[in-house]
């Protein structure tokens, strides 16, 4: 059943967006007992299927004129005030978009317009952020089962698959979001491509361990065809653009190779199945058959897929 979703209130609303302090490395102990049952968790978030997706309704606003931070803004907004409600439990995600959705979450947990929230932060960014605003936090080791997540993207494909993790946060990302009953992307325009790939890189976070031998291992997988290069993450994790002489470390100890491409991704289905099977491979930045709906952010309003 088609739901009428309108942004009149996002747009009305308006603040700036928190300062965050600097990123993090803690021990990567809480997330250790949870990968034996997370590909399980994937299977059942419906990792791997595509269904195609459709435009449920437009709220139509000139946006010409706004801002990229306020198109974030207001995507980030409609999302908590849409999808979020009292004795939830919410997966943050990581990124200027989601710390835009961090930020609503803040202000309603606040003015006591949201109560008894528990929220489950996908990295070190976002847990301070949320902490500077009060939102009570929680890991997957207590709080397993999550009501909704909401995360931006950084491309998103027709069936709604999704290229994550420019900001290095993908493993953390994809085990809270896996969890979710329901996985709200918000993006801008931009963000929606005819094919993943060329767009925009996409990352895999590997062991530091032998971590050549796989990088080497994931540019010869058969999904790849010879046809792209995984160029190891230097400087800060939370960029794949080098700013650095060191090798960019995750908040979870990793290293982070970026794969490039030229030509668009032939089965990105086949290409996730293909990494996660690569010994070295901790989790790839590719997020298949696992979102709810995507709210947009374009230039004839704001508009939700799904």
């Amino acid at each position: 059943m088609a739901r009428i979703l309108l942004a009149c209130a996002v747009l009305a609303a308006a603040s700036p967006v928190a300062n965050h302090a600097a990123s993090v490395r803690p021990a990567p102990t809480q997330a250790s007992g949870l990968f034996r049952s997370f590909q399980r968790d994937l299977a059942r978030a419906g990792y791997g299927v595509k269904t195609p997706s459709r435009t449920v309704a437009h709220a139509h606003v000139n946006t010409a004129a706004i801002s990229q931070d306020e198109l974030k803004r207001q995507v980030g907004y409609k999302a908590i005030d849409d999808y979020v409600k009292s004795g939830m439990v919410v997966g943050l995600g990581t990124g200027s978009t989601a710390a835009m959705a961090v930020e609503r979450l803040g202000q309603l947990w606040k003015s006591g317009e949201v109560k008894d929230i528990v929220a489950v932060p996908t990295s070190e960014r976002t847990r301070e952020q949320a902490e500077s605003y009060g939102i009570p936090l929680a890991t997957l080791d207590t709080h397993p089962d999550l009501d909704v997540a909401i995360d931006g993207a950084d491309e998103v494909d027709p069936d709604l698959n999704l290229v994550k993790g420019g900001g290095g946060a993908h493993l953390r990302e994809k085990m809270v979001e896996a969890r979710a009953k329901k996985f709200i992307v918000i993006v801008d325009e931009s963000k929606l491509t005819n094919a993943l790939g060329p767009g925009f890189p996409v990352p895999v976070e590997i062991t530091p361990f032998c971590h050549e031998h796989t990088r080497r291992a994931i540019e010869q997988l058969p999904a790849l065809g010879g046809k792209a290069k995984a160029v190891l993450r230097m400087g800060t994790s939370s960029s794949n653009v080098p700013d650095g002489d060191n090798i960019a470390v995750s908040d979870n100890g990793n290293y982070i190779v970026d794969i490039q491409f030229d030509e668009p991704i032939a089965d990105a289905p086949a290409l996730a199945q293909q990494l996660i099977e690569t010994v070295g491979v901790v989790e790839h930045g590719l997020f298949i058959g696992m979102t709810t709906a995507v709210i947009v952010a374009g230039k004839d309003g704001i508009y939700v897929k799904e």
